[in-house]
């Protein structure tokens, strides 16, 4: 038991003088800084990783500590946000869990990060971010409007396009910032399970991506959402309009990715090589809607199992 609690205290000076290196690096050496804050999380994942929580709780608020104590104000965001991320990646392969709940619990832990620095920065600092970078795009626009009456161009059509351009990217805001968090914690999950992995830590894997199955009430929610905008008089900037909107963009999104995993599959049994598979992810981005419809089509029916029965078929 001395010689566990013994190793425990030593990983975690260890783990905790990295993390502080990196936090350093992340707050005070430009361009580095680039880098370094992509693994920030790595410390505290590969800690939590190995003991239990109320030992990397007690190895996160040391973590915390350090931070202020080191970068002060300025390091307490990224620590705000890199902690807890560290904490959920790491136990979750603590706990052994698989790497989809890794994957949505890390998704909205950092979402939830990212929302409580929002409101703090209003209400300790009196700063709105997204309000000063709203401002700061129609000052850009009104620059470049500027510049086309000052060489004889008219300017109602791009007045009238700047205001649409606006409106809509205030409305798809929430969504987004949803799809923006998960694409970002997918992205360092690439990063830092092989990092993990090659550290001896036994990291959970997806599934193939050509296996990709959403649950089928995704496509009642999608028709719900259907239904209401087409049979109710939603008004531009309500609240109502934003919720389904938002909700709208999210599931079309979903159900794309489930489009581009039947596509994966589809030529996996075909037998065909990887650089078909490559070309035709890249043709599904300006095909969206008719992939949408593909994911559609693959969830609502078992088309995945006509394939393969005909393939089996054909191989006789």
């Amino acid at each position: 038991m001395p010689n566990q609690q013994t190793k425990q205290i030593t990983h975690g000076a260890m783990m905790a003088a990295v993390f502080t290196v990196l936090l350093a690096l992340s707050v005070y050496v430009p361009l580095l800084n680039v880098v370094t804050t992509l693994f920030l999380a790595l410390p505290i994942a590969w800690y939590s990783a190995k003991y239990h929580w109320k030992a990397s709780a007690l190895f996160a608020a040391v973590c915390l500590t350090l931070s202020v104590l080191v970068g002060g104000l300025l390091a307490l965001p990224l620590a705000l946000i890199h902690i807890p991320l560290g904490l959920m990646i790491g136990l979750s392969i603590y706990n052994q869990k698989t790497k989809l709940f890794m994957f949505m619990g890390s998704g909205i832990v950092l979402l939830l990060s990212v929302m409580l620095q929002y409101l703090a920065s209003i209400w300790l600092l009196g700063i709105n971010v997204i309000e000063e970078m709203m401002t700061a795009m129609e000052a850009s626009y009104k620059q470049t409007g500027t510049l086309l009456e000052s060489i004889g161009a008219s300017t109602d059509e791009y007045n009238e396009m700047v205001n649409q351009l606006m409106t809509t990217f205030e409305t798809l805001l929430p969504a987004l910032l949803v799809l923006s968090v998960f694409i970002i914690v997918w992205l360092l999950l690439l990063l830092l399970l092989p990092i993990l992995k090659r550290l001896g830590i036994e990291v959970p894997k997806f599934p193939p991506f050509r296996d990709m199955k959403l649950p089928k009430s995704v496509l009642w929610y999608y028709l719900i959402v259907i239904l209401v905008s087409l049979l109710s008089d939603l008004q531009l900037g309500t609240m109502a309009y934003m919720i389904f909107i938002n909700a709208s963009v999210v599931l079309q999104f979903l159900l794309f990715l489930q489009g581009v995993s039947f596509y994966h599959f589809y030529i996996k049994q075909e037998g065909w090589p990887t650089w078909v598979t490559v070309i035709v992810t890249v043709l599904a981005l300006p095909l969206q809607s008719f992939t949408s419809i593909v994911g559609i089509i693959d969830l609502g029916f078992d088309i995945r199992g006509w394939v393969k029965r005909a393939h089996d078929f054909k191989g006789k």
